[in-house]
């Protein structure tokens, strides 16, 4: 700890000494549009032409913020502003020389292609957050929730409004019409909010801004200009109801004998969607039911280190307004709230004997879930959310013809709630959060947590202009079980108690509950001039547990890091902008062990010519793994390098693409990995688009673990040399015939597989050689039979252990096909196609055949799906 203390000393130290280097003192003033009511209604066509739009004024004079901050962009942009009692009413005109020359690219909503133009209200005023209105040329409408001042832009949120846009000889030009009930405002004689207009000419790949915002200015929400003049606003509280009906046609190959995979399901459901503003501030979001059908499925992954994938939420009812809930206490994924715990698959199988079939749910069912969330005028933000899943029963169909139930997963109820206040004129803020999940065992499941809660309280604290911050975070957490369930989750692989060489943890058979502990320090420089920085500490204590409703991958870790930044921010002939990075981090574990230093170097570089690349070299040196023998003692890794580069063309351009390779090597060649990329992306014309995504892998690694057995009452740790091959193919196909209706198809063929040679076994995990660290098994040591190895250790011709062959081939197709048209607004028809096939092949075929083989000749599973939406709003 005093090292970590002596650190941010020198932070701070270095902090002051930058201050008065790069002092700002040039603070841009606010602009301020005065907005009117209006006398008569304009109709939204797109034409601003409409005599109604006089009653108030057009401002102008838009500053360029890419790629030449501070200069005059190519082409000005107008605007105006007036409203009623229900809505808020924006006019726009884009100005260009060469309106033959706008992009018109169509997408559904929320595509942002094209030209487009954002209208940025922070109706809260708080300068951290703000709901963002789009509008492109082609009248396709967008909308964002953004936050953390401009740091998280939320593309879920999903307000009524009204929009459309037109070109002519002149540009082009927009209208906007935003009911005052998809916002959020305190009450007040006049309302001042932070307003923005931004502006972005694709063909150009540049953005200007009716509020300049200079580049080495720290936040973006807080710098907005302010719009005045909204006076007697009464609260317009929102009240939406949107009930759906999904019919859904499976088809799958027959199983021979199995009741309840007869080669075809149909099945009806339905549920309910609703939105009630309590307070123009506060809204309660409820669903019944609800239904993920057209959710696209997750991609394609292998683990072969053992730890949890994390897989992004994609349901609606989750995503939307999931800022207000998040909690990343460290860097990654660590949060204390994951709302894919909500719904999981179970934690159990049905248990059957031989001859018995099982109908088992894929996913716990949602009985209901409820959200109440929002901001106030004075600062406070809220979130609260609960939620329960059902009892699920496998059904067993019995060799005599009966059936019967069991249980697979209990009744559980989630409970999270999250605060924040915001004080010190919006420059800091205080919060805390906590959930609760409770599992209603009835005497089973012994091997779950009967109950989990964690907590926290998190901070931020900016100043000189926001440049610089401090920002943290405690938490805590506290599991009760069985002693059965606490001693699982002790033994598991992210706390690894009964690791041999262990000296501050082990397991403790008769515990019932379990309390950890994690946070994060940070301070750092965030703007102003070209210098940024920043420096701190994360811990996790061995004790942490979070994935009841949580995501954690690993504990028992204590990361010291460092970051340094220099930009060059002003555009010369060659370049726009370039960002040098050093990154360094220090890895210990709770017994005091130096577990690994870090070092990267990364430059990022936006060339004038609107194509970029981003490359870099790091190095991980005095490497030990505490989980990588899985229960095992600490095991020595080698020093290890890594270096990449990526190489991204003008995206305004019909056909663009990113080429990128990366390269990991380690002393001794004990692991390499060489991993390519290639991502295009092409619009032939401005209804369609297409993109193909290819990756590549190929990783060795002679010492990839495979298994613990015995010998002599000795623990064996089983490594091998792999050779673990992995190709990922993802196209997307998209066609709009208007705004409001499209076609969309999503394909992923994906292909693992590993390949074993020179098995061996672990003798000095850490001595400092590779050839002193295993021994590998010989001729007269090693053979098969019926796919095992047998494996004669002493050589007396007697088997002493034997494992399964570890060698694998994987292999998964996930595509769709969906039409959707939202026929009014809010409200959507789907049509839905779905294919999917996972299996196993022969790992010593060939990559590209497996892939082919399972598209175009294994049986697969079709999935036909109508859905429809109504969404009833005042």
């Amino acid at each position: 700890m005093r090292k970590f203390l002596l650190f941010l000393s020198i932070i701070a130290v270095f902090s002051s000494n930058i201050h008065a280097q790069e002092d700002n003192t040039n603070k841009i003033p606010k602009r301020i549009y005065t907005t009117k009511k209006l006398i008569q209604k304009p109709i939204i066509d797109g034409d601003v032409s409409d005599a109604a739009w006089d009653v108030v004024e057009w401002s102008s004079d838009f500053t360029e913020k890419d790629p030449d901050e501070g200069t005059d962009p190519a082409h000005q942009t107008m605007f105006k502003v007036m409203y009623d009692d229900k809505y808020l009413y924006v006019a726009l005109r884009a100005w260009d020389a060469n309106p033959e020359l706008i992009q018109q690219r169509l997408s559904r909503r929320d595509g942002f292609a094209g030209d487009r133009i954002n209208v940025i209200i922070d109706s809260y005023h708080d300068k951290r957050t703000a709901f963002v209105f789009t509008t492109t040329a082609a009248g396709v409408k967008g909308e964002e929730f953004a936050s953390q001042n401009g740091e998280n832009w939320d593309d879920s949120w999903n307000p009524i409004w009204y929009t459309d846009a037109k070109v002519d000889d002149k540009g082009w030009t927009a209208e906007m019409k935003i009911p005052f009930s998809q916002l959020r405002f305190g009450k007040a004689k006049e309302q001042i909010w932070g307003f923005n207009v931004n502006r972005t000419i694709f063909r150009l790949q540049e953005r200007s801004l009716w509020q300049r915002i200079p580049n080495d200015q720290a936040g973006f929400i807080s710098e907005a200009g302010e719009l005045h003049g909204l006076k007697d606003l009464k609260a317009q509280k929102q009240l939406e109801i949107q009930p759906f009906t999904v019919m859904q046609y499976d088809k799958y190959p027959p199983e021979a004998g199995n009741p309840f995979r007869t080669g075809s399901d149909f099945k009806f459901n339905a549920g309910l969607d609703a939105k009630i503003g309590i307070t123009n501030d506060l809204t309660l979001d409820l669903t019944v039911n609800p239904d993920f059908g057209q959710v696209e499925a997750d991609p394609g992954a292998i683990a072969l280190d053992g730890f949890q994938i994390f897989f992004r939420e994609q349901r609606p009812f989750f995503v939307e307004n999931s800022n207000i809930f998040d909690y990343e206490f460290a860097n990654g994924r660590d949060n204390l709230f994951y709302s894919r715990r909500i719904g999981r698959n179970p934690h159990r199988s049905a248990n059957l004997a031989f001859g018995e079939y099982a109908n088992e749910p894929q996913n716990s069912r949602i009985l209901g879930a409820a959200k109440f969330s929002g901001k106030t005028r004075d600062g406070w933000s809220i979130g609260v959310l609960e939620s329960v899943t059902g009892n699920e029963f496998a059904e067993i169909r019995e060799v005599n013809g009966d059936t019967r139930e069991e249980i697979v997963e209990p009744l559980t109820n989630y409970f999270v709630t999250r605060v924040q206040k915001d004080f010190n004129e919006r420059n800091s803020f205080i919060g805390g959060i906590f959930t609760a999940t409770n599992r209603h065992l009835d005497g089973n499941f012994n091997e779950l947590h009967k109950a989990a809660y964690s907590g926290g309280i998190d901070f931020q604290h900016n100043w000189h202009n926001r440049d610089y911050y401090l920002d943290g975070n405690v938490i805590m957490s506290h599991v009760l079980g069985s002693t059965e369930a606490i001693t699982q989750t002790q033994t598991t692989l992210r706390h690894n108690f009964q690791r041999v060489d262990a000296t501050h943890v082990s397991v403790d058979p008769n515990k019932t509950s379990l309390t950890g502990t994690g946070g994060r320090l940070e301070l750092g420089k965030n703007g102003g001039g070209n210098w940024r920085f920043n420096g701190g500490a994360i811990w996790r204590s061995p004790e942490l547990e979070l994935n009841d409703v949580g995501f954690l991958r690993r504990t028992d870790e204590i990361i010291q890091f460092g970051n340094l930044s220099y930009l060059w921010q002003v555009p010369t002939e060659t370049y726009r902008n370039i960002n040098a990075r050093f990154e360094q981090g220090s890895f210990y574990d709770f017994q005091g062990n130096l577990n690994r230093i870090r070092f990267e170097i990364r430059g990022e570089v936006n060339w004038i010519n609107n194509w970029s690349t981003d490359g870099g070299y790091g190095m991980s040196t005095h490497f030990y793994d505490n989980f990588f023998l899985r229960g095992g003692p600490r095991f020595r890794r080698p020093n290890t390098g890594f270096a990449y580069l990526f190489i991204n063309s003008d995206r305004s351009k019909m056909f663009s693409f990113t080429v990128g390779y990366s390269n990991r090597h380690s002393q001794e060649n004990v692991t390499s990995r060489d991993r390519f990329v290639i991502r295009t992306n092409y619009q032939p014309f401005d209804a369609f688009s297409m993109s193909l995504n290819v990756e590549y892998a190929n990783l060795y690694d002679a010492t990839q673990y495979v298994t613990e057995t015995n010998f002599n009452s000795d623990a064996r740790y089983i490594l091998g040399e792999i050779q673990n091959q992995t190709l990922t193919t993802t196209l997307r196909l998209n066609y709009s015939f208007t705004p409001n209706i499209s076609l969309q198809f999503y394909g992923q063929p994906f292909i693992s597989k590993g390949q074993f040679t020179n098995l061996n076994y672990v003798v000095n995990p850490i001595a400092n050689s590779i050839n002193d660290r295993i021994s590998i098994y010989d001729a007269n040591q090693i053979s098969t039979q019926n796919d095992s190895y047998l494996i004669d250790e002493n050589r007396d011709g007697t088997t002493d252990y034997s494992f399964e062959n570890p060698d694998f081939s994987f292999v998964q197709l996930q595509t769709n096909l969906v039409a959707r048209w939202e026929y009014i607004p809010g409200s959507e028809l789907f049509f839905v196609w779905a294919r999917g096939s996972v299996g196993s092949v022969d790992p010593a075929n060939d990559l590209v055949d497996s892939v082919s083989n399972q598209v175009f000749e294994a049986p697969a599973n079709d999935t036909f799906l109508i859905k429809a939406t109504y969404r009833f709003a005042r």
